[in-house]
């Protein structure tokens, strides 16, 4: 099990030893060849499509709200121990199950929806026929009664959950181009489903409690120094900011977990040393229309990373097991 590397030595791939303001590229390189990197996570520096070209099935990429694989393949390497379980109970395609299959862990995931969950057994039969040493599995079912829809023998067992909560109102999906005076740009494969009782499309107060739901079904899974891993970053409804990540922590504190660490997960690229966008058409045109109408935002270019642990923190304050 890697590591984390602390905030104050490596950040960004900076050097301490070196001038604070240069960027050590050969050493940035070689640690993200490694999968090792630091409290600002890169991993945005391929972008998702080329992420998953060849290691996963086409039609996945119709997924509206897929985690970058990069992040799975950190956290799985960071925090667990090869033949570990590995879990989410927002699966989607399935990235996590995946990702922990190709770093020989046991992958078991739980997702609302059985057209995404058909991805992902497609995705885990893929992943077996290319050499994975590790096995997936996934369920279907509602994760806010996640210890019923999980196997009795991983109870108390479960290393790692990692997932992320819905981003219904917000999804992008894909653009379609018409052509030259054939009608406006218009975006695809934007929603999960069409069943409202999907946690994407409830209110907020109810997302709130049905993810805090789902989190202490994680936490009754764990075994003793567990820990839960959730990507959150906020959106705008109509106008307004919407925090998520901040909802996230409220659950997981209400969930009995204690919040461990915080991280940032880029969807951005880094090229020596500038951010490289990774951003849809509508989010680059939301934000362009609001700066132009007197209302400055910045483009969202990360994911907070929260990190919660079942039990109390180390002695020595750190998040590594």
């Amino acid at each position: 099990m890697r590591e984390p590397i602390s905030t104050a030595a490596f950040t960004l791939g900076l050097n301490p030893d070196s001038n604070a303001s240069a960027l050590d590229v050969g050493r940035l390189f070689a640690l993200i060849a490694d999968g090792v990197q630091g409290s600002v996570l890169l991993t945005g520096q391929t972008a998702s499509r080329d992420l998953r070209r060849g290691r996963y099935t086409p039609e996945s990429m119709e997924h509206p709200g897929k985690m970058l694989p990069t992040i799975p393949r950190y956290l799985v390497a960071t925090y667990t121990e090869p033949g570990d379980l590995v879990a989410d109970p927002m699966a989607g395609i399935g990235t996590t199950v995946v990702e922990a299959m190709h770093l020989g862990r046991r992958g078991v995931g739980v997702e609302y929806e059985t057209r995404w969950a058909q991805h992902a057994a497609d995705n885990i039969r893929l992943a077996t026929s290319q050499g994975a040493t590790g096995t997936g599995e996934i369920y279907t079912g509602n994760a806010r009664r996640l210890p019923a829809l999980l196997p009795p023998e991983v109870h108390g067992r479960i290393a790692l959950v990692i997932t992320s909560p819905p981003y219904g109102p917000s999804t992008h999906g894909h653009v379609r181009t018409p052509g030259p005076r054939r009608g406006k740009v218009r975006k695809i494969h934007h929603r999960y489903g069409a069943d409202a009782a999907n946690l994407a499309y409830t209110e907020h107060a109810e997302l709130a409690e049905g993810f805090a739901q789902i989190l202490t079904g994680c936490a009754a899974v764990l075994r003793p120094g567990g820990y839960v891993a959730v990507t959150a970053r906020p959106y705008r409804r109509h106008g307004e900011l919407i925090d998520i990540p901040g909802m996230v922590a409220a659950a997981g504190l209400a969930a009995g977990l204690t919040l461990v660490e915080e991280l940032v997960a880029l969807i951005a690229g880094v090229r020596d040393g500038v951010l490289v966008p990774r951003a849809s058409f509508f989010q680059m045109k939301n934000v362009r229309d609001a700066v132009a109408a007197g209302d400055p935002q910045w483009l969202i270019q990360h994911e907070d990373l929260l990190l919660f642990r079942l039990g109390p923190v180390p002695a020595d304050g750190g998040s590594q097991r």
